[in-house]
C-alpha cells in the first residue's frame, strides 16, 4: 500500500534568510506542533565559507493514535531522522525526513524545499510532500495510513502559520533584514550564520566541504501556489489539494499539449470522489469528445436558427446572490414538439452546448472580478426553472428521450457546474416529470435541487434568499425587464422535413406508435384495464388527415375485445361500432364518459391524461365522424400508456378536474384553433 500525498507551492512574503531564520526558531520543539516532542542535533556541520549547512536531528514523536492502538503496538512515542541542507548561496533549503521507527514495516519520507521565488526575489517558496508504504503493519494498515495522513494534513494548515509566528520573534530581536550570502563579505556571512542557526556551534569540527551547486530553482510546471488555490478554486482540504496536483500532472503527462484549466479539472474530480484515476477516465473520455465533435469552436461558430432565437424560451439573467451567473429557463412554455420538428435533437443538442460553454465563460469572467475585489471565486452558474404551464404534453415521449439523451451528455462533459436549480411554480403534475428525469441526473446534482410549488416563492425562504429583489425577473412578479423569450407555440412553417424522426413513425421497426386508417363513420378503441387506483393514463396522437373525434370512457363492468373487431386496425380495417354500443349500453348508465370529446382537426397533436380514480375498464375512443364520403380515409398514430400509482401518491389531486389533461399546443400552431375543453 503506497501513497504519494503533494501539497501546493506555499508563498512567504518574506526574503529566504529572514525565512531561514524563523525556521529555525521552531526547534528543538515547537508548541505549535505538540506532537514533536523534541528535536535532537546529532550532526550539524558547516563549510569553510560558511555557504553550507548540514544538519541531521532525530525528532521524537508522540503517537496520535487510540490508546488500544498504542497497548497492541508497544510504543508511545516513534522517531524521525530529518536532514537538512541548506544553501545560503543558491539561497535553497532541502529537507528530507524518514522514519526510524517500525523502518521495516512503514516507510515514510518526507521531502520540503524553500527556495526563493522565481518572479519576486522578496518572496520565498515553500514545497512538500510525502510517500507514505505500509508494508506490513499487523493487519492495521488502513488505520496506520488514516493516522499518517492526519498528521500530515495537520502540518501542512501549521506550516505557513509557524512561519508568520517565528518571524515576529525574529523581528522582535531587532532583525528587520538580512544581505544575502556574498562570497566578497566574509564578515557578513558570519553573521548571517549566526543569525540563521542562532548561534548553534557545531557537535563536530568544522569540514570543509565543497559548495553543493544549485542552479535557481525553476518553478515546477504542475505546481499550484496555496493561495491561487484559494482564491480560484476556493477553500480545498491538504488530501484534496494532493490529488488536484496529481491529477494535473497526470493529464499533461497524458496530453503531450494544451491541459484544460485548474477549474476544469477540480470539476472532474469532485465528480469522481477525488478518485484521481476515474477522474482521469472521465476527462479523458470528454476531451476525446469535445475534439470529434469540436466543441471549443461553438462559442465563436454557432449560430442560433431563427425558431431558437425566436421560440426558445431561455437566457442568461444577471446573476445570484453569491455571484453566480444566472440561466433562466421557461420550461412550462416550451413547445418541445415544436422545436425538435424545427431544429431536431442533434440541434438541440448544440443548443444546450453552447448554453454550457457560455457559462464557462461567464464563469471565468466572474471569478476574475471577484477575486479582484476580494471576494472568492465562482465555481457553478445557477439554474432559474419557471414551470408555469407545465402539463401532461411536456411527457411526449420523444421529447422526453431527446431530454434524456442531453441531460447525459451534459452529465458527462460538464460535471459539477450546476451550482443551484430554483424550481418555482411546480404544479403537482411536475413529480411524474421528475420521476422520470431525476433517475439520470447524479446524486450530487438533485441535491441542488429547491422547488417551489405554490405563489410564495418571493415570500421569505423563497427566491430572495437566492437572488436579489431587484433582479427578480417581471414575469414573476419582480421589477427586473427580462429578454428570456416567452416561448410560445412553433408555427408549423418552421417545421423541417427530416429535422426531428419519431421512433413512431410506421416504417420503423421498433415504432411505439400505432398508426391506424379509419373511414365514414369506423372507430377506433383500446381498452385498458385498470387494477391500480390513481394511476394515470396518458395518450399523445398525432391526426394525419381529416377530422377526428377522441373520447375517453370508464365501465365498471369488465370489457374485453368482442371475437368482431370494434374497430379498424392498422392500415385499415371493416367498418364497426364501439364494444360499449354493441353491447347495447347507454351512456350514464352502463359506462361515463371521464373527459369531454374532443374534435381533432388535420394537423394536430394531442397529449393528455387521466387519472384513474377507479378501477375497471376504461376505454380510448377515436371515431371519424366525416360528413361527406372522403375519397381517403383518415389516419392517426397513438401512443398511450399506464403510469403506475407508487410513483405519485400523494401529488394526484390537482390532475383531477374536470378540464383534463387535454393540450392542443400543436394544433394551435396550425391556422385552427381547438375546441373547448
Amino acid at each position: 500500500m503506497v501513497q504519494e500525498y503533494v501539497s501546493p507551492i506555499r508563498v512567504h512574503k518574506y526574503p529566504f534568510e529572514m525565512v531561514m531564520a524563523a525556521y529555525e526558531r521552531r526547534f528543538p520543539s515547537c508548541p505549535q506542533i505538540p506532537v514533536v516532542l523534541e528535536c535532537a542535533i546529532t550532526e550539524d556541520s558547516w563549510s569553510a565559507d560558511d555557504s553550507q549547512r548540514h544538519t541531521t536531528r532525530r525528532c521524537q514523536l508522540n503517537v496520535e493514535a487510540p490508546y488500544l492502538l498504542k497497548k497492541m503496538i508497544g510504543v508511545d512515542y516513534v522517531y524521525f531522522i530529518q536532514k537538512n541542507h541548506l544553501d545560503l548561496r543558491g539561497r535553497v533549503l532541502e529537507i528530507e525526513a524518514t522514519n526510524e521507527t517500525f523502518a521495516a514495516r512503514v516507510g515514510v519520507v518526507e521531502k520540503c524545499k524553500y527556495y526563493v521565488h522565481p518572479e519576486n526575489s522578496e518572496w520565498t517558496c515553500f514545497e512538500q510532500s510525502a510517500l507514505l508504504d505500509v508494508k506490513n503493519f499487523f493487519g492495521l494498515e488502513n488505520t496506520v495510513e488514516k493516522i499518517a495522513m492526519k498528521q500530515y494534513a495537520a502540518n501542512i494548515s501549521k506550516g505557513k502559520e509557524l512561519i508568520e509566528v517565528f518571524m515576529k520573534e525574529v523581528e522582535a530581536e531587532g532583525v528587520e533584514s538580512l544581505r544575502p550570502w556574498c562570497a566578497d563579505e566574509p564578515a557578513a556571512n558570519r553573521a548571517l550564520r549566526r543569525v540563521v542557526s542562532r548561534n548553534t556551534e557545531p557537535l563536530s569540527p568544522r569540514p570543509v566541504h565543497e559548495p553543493r551547486k544549485h542552479s535557481q530553482p525553476v518553478a515546477d510546471t504542475y505546481a499550484l501556489d496555496s493561495e491561487y488555490i484559494k482564491k480560484y478554486l476556493g477553500e480545498l482540504t491538504p488530501l484534496q489539494e494532493s490529488r488536484l496536483l496529481h491529477f494535473r500532472k497526470w493529464i499533461a503527462d497524458l496530453q503531450k499539449g494544451k491541459v484544460p484549466s485548474d477549474a476544469t479539472l477540480l470539476r472532474f474530480l469532485r465528480a469522481r470522489d477525488f478518485n484521481v484515476e476515474k477522474a482521469r477516465e472521465m476527462l479523458s473520455a470528454s476531451l476525446l469528445w469535445r475534439k470529434r465533435h469540436q466543441v471549443d469552436r461553438l462559442l465563436a461558430d454557432y449560430r442560433p436558427p431563427e425558431v431558437v432565437t425566436r421560440y426558445f424560451p431561455g437566457g442568461w439573467h444577471h446573476s445570484d446572490r453569491d455571484g453566480r451567473p444566472l440561466y433562466v429557463l421557461r420550461l412550462g412554455q416550451m413547445d418541445v414538439k415544436g422545436l425538435l420538428k424545427s431544429i431536431g435533437e442533434d440541434g438541440l443538442l448544440k443548443l444546450t452546448l453552447h448554453v454550457c460553454e457560455e457559462g464557462l465563460r461567464l464563469l471565468e469572467e466572474a471569478t476574475a472580478s471577484r477575486v479582484n475585489n476580494g471576494e472568492s471565486a465562482v465555481r457553478a452558474w445557477s439554474l432559474l426553472v419557471d414551470l408555469d404551464g407545465l402539463n401532461m404534453r411536456h411527457l411526449w415521449r420523444p421529447g422526453v428521450r431527446a431530454l434524456l439523451r442531453v441531460i447525459q451528455i451534459v452529465e458527462a462533459n460538464y460535471p459539477e457546474t450546476m451550482g443551484r436549480v430554483l424550481i418555482v411554480r411546480a404544479p403537482r403534475v411536475f413529480p411524474i416529470l421528475w420521476t422520470i428525469v431525476s433517475t439520470f441526473i447524479d446524486e450530487n446534482t438533485r441535491s441542488k435541487f429547491l422547488f417551489y410549488g405554490g405563489k410564495d416563492y418571493l415570500q421569505p425562504g423563497g427566491l430572495l434568499d437566492y437572488i436579489d429583489k431587484d433582479l427578480i425577473p417581471d414575469f414573476l412578479g419582480g421589477p427586473c425587464k427580462s429578454f428570456v423569450h416567452e416561448g410560445g407555440l412553433v408555427p408549423k412553417s418552421l417545421y423541417v422535413s427530416g429535422a426531428f424522426t419519431e421512433r413512431g413513425d410506421p416504417l420503423c421497426d421498433d415504432s411505439i406508435y400505432t398508426s391506424v386508417s379509419l373511414g365514414k363513420g369506423q372507430v377506433h378503441e383500446v381498452i385498458v384495464q385498470n387494477r391500480d387506483p390513481q394511476s394515470v393514463l396518458t395518450w399523445d396522437f398525432d391526426v394525419l388527415r381529416h377530422d377526428i373525434c377522441f373520447n375517453v370512457f370508464r365501465t365498471a363492468t369488465p370489457v374485453d375485445r368482442p371475437e368482431r373487431a370494434a374497430g379498424a386496425c392498422a392500415g385499415g380495417g371493416e367498418e364497426a361500432g364501439s364494444v360499449l354500443a354493441v353491447r347495447g349500453w347507454r351512456e350514464g348508465e352502463h359506462f361515463h364518459r371521464v373527459e369531454p370529446a374532443l374534435l381533432c382537426h388535420d394537423g394536430e397533436s394531442i397529449q393528455g391524461s387521466h387519472v384513474m380514480a377507479e378501477v375497471g375498464s376504461y376505454v380510448l375512443q377515436w371515431r371519424c365522424d366525416a360528413l361527406d364520403p372522403a375519397p381517403r380515409a383518415a389516419q392517426l398514430m397513438y401512443f398511450y400508456e399506464t403510469l403506475a400509482s407508487h410513483h405519485y401518491r400523494g401529488s394526484m389531486s390537482s390532475l383531477q378536474s374536470g378540464v383534463s389533461g387535454f393540450s392542443c399546443l400543436s394544433g394551435k400552431s396550425a391556422t385552427s384553433s381547438c375546441p373547448s375543453r
